[in-house]
């Protein structure tokens, strides 16, 4: 597989009590509550401050924060604060586009190309992706071709998206435009260059033209504005007690938007009513877009129901019901966020956090939308299980539904047995067993979680997934999607196979990354190969199509085919390079080591923005780096653990790690002056 490092975004246990507990509006059981729920939210998804805002009716009703501004500073968080709203940017982006479709300047249903010429791919199918399709995640598109876009500190990287026209250019699309919907980055970071390209202004000055200037939200901003970046909330990477510079997202309307919870409420609160949209627009937005393509039957309460920009306009447990409500999550690299709609009670909530997990925000954010309409007298219905039935005698025509079943992330295999059990296993590991039962599922002992085979409209085959799971202090949440999609059979022929085995176990480093790359903060500059524990002729769920590509098959609708990509491995100057979605990686094979001598100099090579070395017999000696202004270096240790950064840190020295690497990172020409010394 590709080992390429990406954050967690897992149920985790509850970590240790907060330092710092501040309610703000409020005395009362909605206070408290408010508070309680914000607090369990941020203890599941282990955040280090959490802040959060109720909309009603036109004003912020309750508001509060935890946690701490700094792991290191006596600073008081307050309401004031800013935090990264993540993918939640998404709905700005949207609103904002049909802002333009409300004075006629876009039509939703008109191909992407009338807007932005110059956006070709090698796939002539991208004539027929058109807004409407950026909007609703059903593009096509392979997913996050969003290199040096996601930044720690701003030094010189403020590039313009344009650069996404380029990577495109060369892509292929994974499944005909329309066909069905599936998370999509880069959808959204192309609608942001309709909306420029349209109307003559860049992003953030459209932003602040149409959305936030008219509703008074002062407190939402950009990384392309001048303010205060001590505003933003402390960020941090592990366990690491210094704090990152301002995270910064180039592609601004995909993720990069700044606010506070009482900004970001009351942003919600606009589709409650007709300060930004026509109820038309707001009702489009609000429609079932997930439907107009292939979707899982039985998913009614899952995660996902797209819109326009929203991820759900069914948000569970308030679906079950009959209350419409609008979500959507955003996790950056260090910030997560949720925000919830209830367009018919003119409610919004927004619960966001300095690490964490966006799940767990969202479910924060109900929790408190669920007790503010209980004040009202409006109960909503949490609890759910399965529905009823027995075990059963399978039919054996089942069996033949074995096989390998993958996302983009992961792959499992699915053996199921004459007498009716499903076992799946991961990496030869058994992950779990389930019996079949009179509805056609297979399902644990405990009945809390089914898994059906199921074909798609398209032919191909999935196993479906449906679960139920209560969070104690917030609430219930559904899962009601596909697991995965069987791997059809394939046979590389030898010359492909054998290109393939010939790089088992082989390291590859990211070359063209910027130096305030949160790459770097995440180890994710580093790719490895390895076919074990693969099914015959992938990597992963790539398909080893030819000596030198590794091809995406799978089309699954929701989230499991997001971030698809092509691996394309070249030779340059006898060294073999690997390219993801416009990833470059050199082979460990043309990295030398670091010159063990007093004194030495690196510079960045033309083609390059990453200059590796290994440590090699330098392990042990301190090194110190004259370090050329907007560039930075990066130690790692041998398991690719960070061991010190001047970017992220201002380190000057680090002593240098056993069977550890160094890269040096900045623009063409940049020349470091490196020192090694004896501790």
């Amino acid at each position: 597989m590709i080992r390429r490092t990406r954050p967690a975004a897992l149920f985790l246990a509850l970590v240790l009590s907060l330092s710092l507990i501040v309610p703000v509006h409020g005395a009362g059981p909605d206070s408290d509550a408010a508070l309680a729920a914000a607090q369990t939210a941020m203890q599941y998804g282990g955040a280090v401050s959490v802040q959060y805002a109720l909309w009603q009716d036109g004003e912020i009703t309750l508001s509060g924060q935890a946690g701490v501004y700094s792991k290191t500073e006596n600073t008081q968080l307050t309401g004031e604060h800013l935090y990264g709203v993540g993918s939640i940017s998404k709905v700005y982006t949207a609103a904002a586009m049909m802002k333009l479709a409300e004075a006629g300047r876009v039509d939703l249903d008109k191909p992407v190309t009338d807007y932005v010429p110059d956006f070709t791919m090698a796939d002539e199918r991208y004539r027929q992706i058109t807004v409407r399709m950026l909007l609703n995640h059903s593009s096509g598109l392979m997913g996050s071709a969003s290199g040096g876009s996601f930044l720690f500190g701003d030094g010189q990287e403020r590039y313009p998206i344009d650069h996404l026209l380029e990577r495109l250019a060369g892509q292929r699309l994974q499944a005909d435009p329309g066909a069905y919907s599936v998370y999509s980055n880069d959808s959204f970071t192309l609608a942001q260059l309709v909306i420029e390209r349209v109307s003559g202004m860049d992003f953030t000055a459209f932003l602040h033209q149409e959305i936030t200037g008219p509703l008074g939200l002062e407190n939402t901003l950009t990384p392309a504005d001048d303010f205060d970046t001590d505003r933003l909330a402390r960020t941090y990477v592990g366990q690491e007690t210094r704090h990152t510079p301002g995270e910064t997202l180039v592609i601004t309307g995909t993720g990069g938007i700044y606010a506070n919870a009482s900004d970001l409420a009351a942003f919600g609160g606009a589709f409650c009513n007709d300060s930004l949209l026509t109820q038309a627009s707001r009702d489009a937005m609000a429609a079932d877009e997930y439907l107009r393509g292939m979707w899982p039957a039985d998913s009614e309460g899952d995660a996902l129901a797209y819109g326009l920009g929203w991820d759900s306009v069914h948000m569970f447990p308030f679906s079950q019901s009959g209350i419409q409500a609008l979500v959507k999550g955003g996790d950056t690299i260090v910030y997560h966020a949720g925000l919830v709609v209830l367009p018919e009670y003119k409610m919004a909530c927004a619960v966001l956090t300095s690490g964490g997990i966006s799940t767990y925000n969202q479910a924060a954010a109900a929790r408190i939308l669920i007790d503010a309409l209980a004040a009202q007298g409006v109960t909503v219905e949490e609890s759910a299980s399965l529905p009823e039935a027995v075990p059963a005698a399978m039919p054996a025509g089942l069996k033949a539904m074995s096989g390998s079943y993958g996302t983009s992330t992961s792959v499992m295999e699915a053996d199921i047995s004459g007498e009716g059990v499903l076992t799946l296993s991961v990496s030869g590991q058994v992950a779990g067993t389930y019996s079949y039962y009179s509805d056609g599922s297979f399902r644990d002992e405990e009945n809390s979680l089914l898994f059906r085979p199921v074909q798609g409209d398209n032919g191909e085959t999935y196993l479906f997934q449906k679960a139920y799971a209560e969070l104690p202090g917030l609430t219930t949440v559904c899962a009601a999607s596909y697991a995965g999609q069987r791997l059809p059979a394939c046979a590389p022929d030898a010359e492909t196979r054998a290109a393939w085995e010939a790089r088992e176990g082989k390291t590859y480093l990211q070359v063209n990354e910027p130096p305030s790359s949160a790459l770097y903060a995440l180890s994710s500059v580093f790719g490895s190969v390895s076919l074990e524990n693969m099914p015959e002729g992938y990597l992963l769920t790539n398909q080893l199509t030819s000596p030198d590509l590794a091809s995406p098959v799978l089309q699954i609708p929701g989230t499991g085919s997001r971030d698809s990509a092509e691996i394309r491995f070249f030779q340059k100057d006898g060294l073999e390079y690997m390219e993801i979605n416009g990833g470059i990686y050199l082979e460990t094979a043309g990295v030398n080591p670091i010159y063990p001598g007093s004194a030495s100099f690196c510079t960045i090579q033309p083609g390059e923005t990453g200059h590796w070395y290994q440590v090699g017999e330098s392990a042990g000696k301190v090194m110190t780096v004259q370090v050329p202004d907007n560039a930075g270096f990066y130690v790692y240790d041998a398991a690719f653990g960070l061991a010190g950064s001047s970017w992220l840190y201002g380190d000057t020295s680090v002593t240098l790690p056993e069977g550890g690497w160094i890269v040096f990172a900045g623009s063409e020409g940049d020349r470091f002056g490196i020192q090694l010394a004896q501790p």
